[in-house]
């Protein structure tokens, strides 16, 4: 190998200047150049930017992967650079689904209780998969970013900073030899024009070469640090994107599971035939009576395929769950229709200038 035997003596000689130079700063209180003002309070925003930004990459890990095991799976597959196998790990609620379509189909579609177990298990598979879509989201426009900075910015700034630190060194060094070349240069007069002169000069050609290095490096630096109000600005953008994904999944679970009490909560229908559910008391579900929950399964005569606006009437009331339902009396005369992509278990209807989504049980078609 083709060694370079001056850049290595260089860069030795430069390391234990650079350690001398240290230990007489901390045993010795040998004087230091010190930063600004202004630049010290860029290096401790930056600490503070990445100790926080740290925390918060783990804590919003932990919130999208509770268990531990499986993010420590899933980061040494990611370091290796592993590919996992095609099979795709359920998350709990797809595990609750898959439970209770087992215990549904075992206790038969035919019982109100196997029914209900299936219905809730279609639904908590839905959820399942709404999760899974807020995990996809929220790794890929607020982890991934995040991770970025901290290993590409981040790093490069901590680079800089040791860079700069170690010219700090290199300059504090050749200031300390010029202040001992000089007190030598006053206590050899004699001698001042000859070896002490030439001493001196040297010293002071150091210390200018240092000083311009430092300098270099204390605008390089500053200049990545002065950069982390964008990195503030990306997270910013990054954390509006998972309060967006946040937001989607609950109006989503919400709604799912507001379908899933209602549906529970009326008339069940399986082979033809039809039930009530009713509570325990003996009254039945929301306040309805016996013969409205039976007039709710009467067909309303509207098609899934049908887009087209009718009259109907309504043959129950109906209070509005979701801010995007309408509420209804029975009896109300409303203008219903169909939108592309609808529910087919749902109809727009309106009413006295109100517009809402409506189960089509509780109309029928004049």
């Amino acid at each position: 190998m083709d060694f370079n035997f001056k850049k290595i003596a260089s860069d030795a000689g430069g390391f234990f200047s650079r350690a001398k130079q240290l230990t007489e700063e901390t045993f010795l209180k040998a004087e230091r150049t010190e930063l600004d003002s202004h630049f010290e309070n860029l290096l401790q925003r930056a600490d503070k930017t990445e100790d926080h930004t740290r925390r918060l990459l783990s804590s919003i890990e932990s919130y999208l992967q509770p268990n531990p095991t499986v993010r420590m799976e899933e980061v040494f597959y990611e370091k290796l650079e592993l590919k996992k196998d095609g099979v795709v790990r359920q998350n709990n609620l797809e595990q609750l689904s898959t439970a209770m379509t087992e215990a549904g189909e075992t206790f038969g579609e035919t019982t109100p209780y196997g029914t209900a177990l299936l219905k809730v298990a279609q639904t908590e598979s839905r959820l399942g998969q709404a999760e899974r879509e807020l995990c996809a989201q929220a790794a890929t426009n607020t982890l991934l970013p995040i991770r970025r900075f901290l290993e590409g910015d981040m790093k490069t700034i901590q680079k800089e900073r040791k860079v700069l630190n170690s010219k700090r060194l290199d300059l504090d060094a050749c200031k300390s030899r010029l202040k001992k070349a000089k007190n030598v240069d006053t206590q050899a007069v004699t001698n001042s024009k000859t070896s002490g002169g030439f001493t001196v000069e040297q010293a002071e050609a150091d210390v200018r070469v240092a000083q311009a290095e430092f300098d270099k490096q204390s605008e390089i630096t500053k200049l990545l640090l002065e950069g982390i109000q964008t990195a503030h600005n990306n997270q910013l953008k990054c954390l509006r994107d998972f309060v967006e994904a946040q937001m989607s999944f609950y109006a989503q679970a919400h709604q799912l599971m507001a379908d899933l009490q209602r549906e529970l909560s009326g008339t069940m229908s399986f082979r033809g035939s039809s039930a009530i559910l009713v509570n325990n008391s003996g009254d039945p579900p929301n306040g309805r009576t016996m013969a409205a929950a039976i007039a709710a399964a009467k067909p309303s005569g509207l098609l899934p395929e049908d887009l087209g606006t009718k009259q109907a009437k309504v043959i129950m009331d109906y209070e509005a769950v979701l801010p995007s339902e309408i509420s209804v009396i029975q009896n109300d005369i409303l203008i219903v229709y169909r939108l592309p992509g609808m529910d087919a278990e749902y109809v727009m209807a309106e009413k006295g200038g109100k517009r809402g989504k409506l189960p089509v049980s509780y109309i029928e078609l004049l």
